[in-house]
Formats: C-alpha cells, structure tokens, sequence
C-alpha cells in the first residue's frame, strides 16, 4: 500500500477526474479490468485486487458527488463462502481470496452500498470471447483439436462480451432495477457442448478434454491456481450459478442477446485464423 498521506492524494486526484467525468450524466456504466497491465511500481504499491477496490470506491464516491441517478456495476460472484474452510482450495493475495478477480469485484459492490450509491450490480461471467484470446482450440500431435478446461461434465454459464454492454444499456431504461442485483449469461454448456459447436463452426471434430483441478493448478502459466480455483467454483456450485443466469430472463433485457452458437457464426474466421 502507498503511505497514507500520498495515498489520501492520489485518491483526491482520480476523485477529482472520474467526478468530472461523470458531471451531468444520467448514469455510468463502471467497469474495472483487474487484468490491466501495471508497471513494476504499481505492482509493489497494491495488488491488482488492491487496485479493483481502490478504483471501485474512487467511482462510487465521485458518482455520489456528481449526483449520478443510475450506476451500473460490472461486478462477479463472492466465491469465498462457498469455499470456506476447503483445504483443497488454495487461497491467494496472502490468504484474503480464493478467486481474487471475482472476489475484489464482489467486495467492492459494498463500495457502492456504503456511499448511497443508487446502484445496480450486474454480475458476469465467464466470456464466449475467450475462445478466440487464449483459449482457442489447440491441435494435438494426433492431428485432433482439443479445447482443455477442468469444467468435468458440468455446465459452464458463458456470453458474448458484446451483450454485456447491451445488456447494461437496457438496464439503464428500466428504473425499477435500481437496488437489484442483474446475473446474466447466454449459454449454459458443457465442456463436450462447447466442443461440439466449436466443430460446427470449424468444420472439423473438436475434442473436449477435461482436466483435474489439481493438474490445472500445476501447469505453471501466470494465474493458473487462479483460474483452476475458478473453475472448480463453476463447476462445483454449477445450479446456484447458472440458475442465477435464467437466459430468459436476460433475453428479456436483451432481445438480441446471442447463444453460443449464434455467437460462433459471428467470429468462425477468427477462430479459423488463430494459430492452433
């Protein structure tokens, strides 16, 4: 953390921005993006939770003071109660998360609440967009494409980074969803359901192969105990989440909201473009 008194000053600083940003508008969609690159010093300041929850009240109190009437915020499920007291759930950021990108996100909606913020959480998940940025279908020494996540047979709630913005925008137009909290997603798939549109879409067989938790954990890229906690949230707490995500519900908001399929038909030649 920043000593206090440069602490208290760079807050006065992003205040006085953000505020000035958000003088007469009706409302502000507040998006944080916990993955933004950071400098060295930025990183030994704070935690990249740390930076969320800075940015978070920084938004909530400049939205107070310029009397925005509807603040929408990108926010995510709190794994930690889910996983409370689990030995076999590594816990990050010195113990304080289990899913630090979901969990920094969950603990700013209090933010927002304390600062009598006129607020609606919209809780996402995981992006159909992925598939094409880090995920994509990757070709075996056998010739095959594989998709790899430690999902087991459990559904995976997925949606178009596009529909969240359209989703939000409809928000905005209904003010009785001020005070509410908006889970949404356009699919419910599992890992073999994924794979059998990706081979749809391709034109070629795409194979799903699970993995443990535990192997995820070990496959030694950046955050990978991270997104291996993540799933094992997804998959494990499955009906809770995406019975949060009633898709009727969301198409309500979001008449044009988009499947997984519709969204593949979109982007099958990036997904034929990325290297495999």
């Amino acid at each position: 953390m920043l000593a206090d008194g440069l602490e208290d000053l760079v807050r006065g600083l992003a205040e006085a921005s953000v505020r000035a940003a958000f003088e007469g508008a009706y409302g502000a969609f507040v998006v944080t993006n916990y993955w933004a690159p950071r400098s060295p010093e930025e990183e030994a300041a704070r935690t990249a939770a740390e930076m969320e929850l800075f940015q978070a009240e920084t938004a909530a109190r400049a939205a107070r003071d310029a009397g925005v009437r509807h603040v929408i915020w990108s926010t995510l499920d709190d794994t930690r109660p889910f996983f409370d007291g689990r030995a076999d759930v590594p816990r990050l950021d010195g113990g304080r998360y289990t899913v630090p990108h979901f969990d920094a996100k969950a603990e700013a909606d209090e933010l927002f609440t304390k600062h009598g913020v006129p607020m609606t959480f919209l809780r996402t998940t995981f992006y159909f967009d992925a598939f094409v940025s880090g995920m994509e279908p990757v070709r075996g020494e056998d010739g095959t494409l594989t998709i790899s996540m430690p999902m087991a047979d459990k559904p995976l709630s997925g949606i178009a980074a596009d529909d969240i913005g359209r989703t939000a925008l409809a928000v905005f137009k209904d003010a009785g969803l001020i005070g509410t909290t908006v889970s949404i997603a356009g699919d419910h798939l599992t890992g073999d359901e994924y794979a059998a549109a990706l081979t749809e879409a391709l034109g070629e067989k795409v194979a799903y192969r699970p993995l443990p938790w535990s192997d995820y954990r070990n496959l030694g890229f950046p955050y990978a105990v991270e997104f291996s906690n993540m799933f094992q949230y997804y998959a494990e707490n499955h009906e809770h989440f995406t019975g949060d995500r009633d898709l009727a519900k969301v198409r309500e908001l979001n008449p044009a909201l988009q499947s997984f399929a519709s969204w593949l038909s979109e982007h099958k030649d990036e997904l034929k473009a990325a290297p495999n």
